[in-house]
C-alpha cells in the first residue's frame, strides 16, 4: 500500500500541474510535502510507537493515512492546491508512522540473522505496489479527464473516488491488524532505549556519508519518476501523445527496481556490496547522459532503465552505513530514515532547473547525485570512526 501510494504521486504531479497551471517547481511541492513528512514526523512517530507498541503503531499509521486520502475529497471540491498539499502531508505522515512501526517489527519477527531476508521480502511487495500504481492512476485519473472535454473543477474531482477507495482499503487493513493476534515484542525496544544513550552514531564517518547517500539516492529516484510523464509528453513519441498513455510507462521504471532486487540479491552473494553499488551508480549516470543527448525511443528507454540500476541502492547504502555501529545501530537507522527527506528537496531543486533550462537538461542534477553514490560505494562506505 505505501509503495502504491508513493508512486501515485508521479501521476498526481502532471495531473495537478495541468489543472492549476503550475510551474515545474510548484508541481514538485507535491513531493516536497510528501517526503518532508518523513523528516518532520519520523521522531514523533518513534515516540508514538514506543507508547503504543509495534502492532497498534501499524494500526495508527493506516488510520492516519486513510484520513489523508479522505482529505482529497474536500481538496478537489474546493479546487485548492494548498489543501491538496495538506492532504498529501497527512497521508505521508500516516505512511511514516506505518514504516517506523512495521520495519523494526518485521526485523524482530524471527532470528536476527534472517532479518534482512524478511525486509527484502517487504521491499519486494513495496515494489509491486509501485509497479501497479501507474496503471491505476492512468486509467482512473488521467484517462478519465483525457477522454472527455471537462473543466478544471471536473478534472480535480477525478481524484476523489480513487483516493476514497484507497482510504477504504487502508481502513480495512487497519481493522484487520487491530484484530490479528500478533506476537507482542517489547524487549527489543527496551534494549534499543538503554543503548541509545551511550555515545553517538554521528562519530562514524561512513554513517554520515551513508546518510548523504540515502539523501541523494531517494532524491534522484523520486525526481526522475516525478518528471517521466511530462518528459515523455515533451519527447512527442508516437503512441504517447496523451499523459494517460505516457503514465503507463512509469511502471517500467518502478518495475525495473523490483526485478533488479531479485537479480541483485543473487549477484551480491559473490560481489562486494560497495562495488555493486558503484557499478549500478555508474550505469545510471551513463543512462541519464544518453537520455540528455538523445530523443524519441532511445531517450525514453534509457531513462526508464535507470529504475533497474536503482534496485539495490537503498538496502545496500543502508546496510553499508550501519556496518560496525554496534550499540549505535538503532540511532544510525534513525539518522538514515531522516535522510529520506532528499525526496522532498532534490525534486524541488530539479523543478527549478526544469523551469529555467528545460526538463531534459535538468537531469544533470540526478547525475551529480549518482556520482556521490559511486564515491560512497568505492571509498566512503569503508567503516571508519571519526577522530576526536
Amino acid at each position: 500500500m505505501w509503495g502504491f501510494i508513493t508512486c501515485l504521486n508521479d501521476i498526481l504531479i502532471p495531473h495537478l500541474k495541468g489543472i492549476f497551471d503550475l510551474t515545474y517547481a510548484q508541481a514538485m511541492l507535491i513531493q516536497f510535502c510528501f517526503f518532508g513528512a518523513y523528516f518532520i514526523v519520523s521522531l514523533p512517530a518513534g515516540v508514538l510507537v514506543k507508547k503504543l507498541g509495534y502492532q497498534y503503531g501499524i494500526v495508527s499509521g493506516l488510520i492516519i493515512a486513510a484520513m489523508g486520502c479522505l482529505l482529497f475529497y474536500p481538496a478537489a471540491s474546493m479546487h485548492s492546491y494548498p489543501v491538496f498539499l495538506f492532504a498529501l502531508f497527512v497521508l505521508a505522515a500516516g505512511i511514516t508512522v506505518l514504516q517506523v512501526s512495521a520495519n523494526p517489527y518485521v526485523s524482530c519477527l524471527g532470528k536476527p540473522e534472517t532479518a534482512s531476508s524478511r525486509l527484502t521480502l517487504t521491499q519486494a511487495f513495496n515494489s509491486l505496489g509501485t509497479t501497479v500504481a501507474p496503471f491505476f492512476g492512468a486509467y482512473l485519473i488521467l484517462n478519465e479527464t483525457a477522454e472527455a472535454m471537462v473543466n478544471a473543477q471536473q478534472q480535480a474531482e477525478a481524484v476523489q473516488m480513487p483516493y476514497v477507495l484507497l482510504a477504504a482499503m487502508l481502513l480495512i487493513l487497519a481493522a484487520i491488524f487491530a484484530k490479528l493476534k500478533l506476537p507482542h515484542i517489547e524487549h527489543q525496544q527496551a534494549q534499543e532505549s538503554s543503548s541509545s544513550s551511550m555515545g553517538s552514531a554521528w562519530q562514524y564517518s561512513h554513517l554520515v556519508l551513508g546518510a548523504v547517500g540515502i539523501f541523494v539516492y531517494v532524491g534522484a529516484e523520486v525526481a526522475i519518476g516525478s518528471f517521466l510523464v511530462n518528459y515523455f509528453h515533451e519527447l512527442q513519441i508516437p503512441g504517447l501523445e496523451t499523459e494517460a498513455q505516457a503514465a503507463k510507462y512509469i511502471a517500467y521504471y518502478w518495475g525495473g527496481a523490483m526485478v533488479g532486487r531479485f537479480i541483485g540479491g543473487l549477484a551480491m552473494q559473490k560481489i562486494a556490496a560497495g562495488k555493486a553499488l558503484a557499478f549500478n551508480a555508474v550505469a545510471a549516470i551513463l543512462l541519464i547522459a544518453i537520455t540528455m543527448v538523445s530523443d524519441g525511443q532511445l531517450a525514453m528507454w534509457s531513462i526508464l532503465l535507470v529504475g533497474l540500476c536503482n534496485s539495490i541502492m537503498f538496502p545496500t547504502i543502508f546496510s553499508l552505513a550501519v556496518t560496525g555501529l554496534g550499540r549505535h545501530t538503532s540511532q544510525g537507522s534513525g539518522v538514515l530514515c531522516l535522510a529520506i527527506v532528499g525526496g522532498a528537496i532534490i525534486p524541488l531543486a530539479q523543478g527549478l532547473l526544469a523551469d529555467m533550462l528545460g526538463v531534459q537538461t535538468s537531469f544533470f542534477l540526478p547525475i551529480i547525485c549518482y556520482a556521490f553514490i559511486v564515491f560512497y560505494g568505492l571509498v566512503g562506505s569503508k567503516p571508519k570512526l571519526k577522530q576526536a
